[in-house]
């Protein structure tokens, strides 16, 4: 495995459509699957009401995880940070020209931004077991 610098992160990132929401619901560890985009150094995803939304309402601390992979090897990024609604009416009109549409017949109208404390990532490269 190698660590991977803050840029080739979001460059990671920008390559994916799908990664994992982690938050705590009920002081259980909770992880929702979302697609996203990339914005700056922040990921948007939209939502609908419901447990998700409700705990990052609570609690705001997140973290997010996104991977990738191709016959030789794969990548895997980690962000911790903060998750917050986006209610600014500019933002909001900027966000809804986003190529970011539900996967479900599903309205989704909040859109939610997880700005990061830290972004960590790592390659590595697949191969047969070593021998002990």
């Amino acid at each position: 495995m190698t660590a991977v610098e803050e840029d080739t992160c979001w460059g990671y990132l920008d390559t994916a459509e799908v990664g994992r929401l982690a938050t705590s619901v009920d002081d259980q560890p909770q992880i929702f699957p979302v697609n996203f985009v990339v914005d700056g150094p922040s990921v948007v995803f939209r939502t609908a009401a419901g447990t998700k939304l409700e705990e990052m309402v609570r609690n705001s601390t997140v973290a997010f995880e996104a991977d990738g992979w191709s016959e030789d090897g794969g990548w895997s990024v980690l962000l911790r940070g903060t998750a917050q609604v986006i209610t600014d009416p500019d933002e909001l009109a900027l966000c809804e020209k986003m190529p970011l549409r539900p996967w479900v017949p599903t309205v989704k109208k909040t859109w939610v931004r997880v700005q990061p404390g830290t972004i960590t990532g790592r390659t590595f490269a697949f191969g047969p077991e070593p021998t002990a």
